[in-house]
């Protein structure tokens, strides 16, 4: 079950008000795990962007929904669109995942200012010191096009991306 912006999380005191559909995606810099930079706004004009966070490298569900992304990369890279995914991890903890799991995407480290993109979109847990999973498609004029923010302990279904995606197709 996703949530709606300005819903209390079960762990968090403070209300997550993730950014929706129409709003302008907030651009960001930040490395990857093997230490290069990429910027949102360098796709614009050629790509889409997914954009997914997450909370925690090596935890259970966060594995398993990168694998679906590892195990279906055509779905989510290609000439048209491109993902960037994002935790508060340090890069070193990212790359030995990405070693450990075949990771071949950019893994984007938001870890210093801590959580300071998370916190742009909307999707970092104050109490919990990490980002929520939260999945923003963008289009190429950097509009944010489609959205879906879980709750802890609840893996996402891209299903609702993929038709997102065909519909930004046509």
């Amino acid at each position: 079950m996703s949530v709606a912006a300005g819903t209390l999380w079960a762990m968090t005191t403070t209300p997550i008000a993730p950014l929706g559909v129409g709003d302008a995606a907030p651009d960001f810099t930040l490395q990857d795990q093997n230490g290069v930079h990429t910027t949102l706004s360098a796709f614009r004009g050629r790509k889409a962007v997914v954009i997914v966070f997450y909370p925690f490298a090596f935890s259970g569900i966060c594995t398993g929904e990168l694998c679906e992304i590892r195990d279906n990369l055509g779905a989510f890279v290609s000439d048209e669109v491109q993902v960037l995914t994002v935790s508060c991890d340090p890069i070193f903890s990212l790359r030995a995942w990405a070693d450990k799991e075949g990771y071949f995407f950019p893994l984007l480290s938001d870890f210093w200012p801590h959580g300071a993109v998370a916190r742009s979109y909307g999707v970092f847990s104050e109490e919990g010191g990490m980002a929520i999973r939260g999945t923003f498609l963008v289009d190429v004029d950097g509009v944010i096009r489609w959205t879906l923010v879980n709750g802890p302990g609840e893996g996402r279904d891209f299903a609702g991306y993929h038709a997102a995606l065909a519909e930004l197709a046509t």
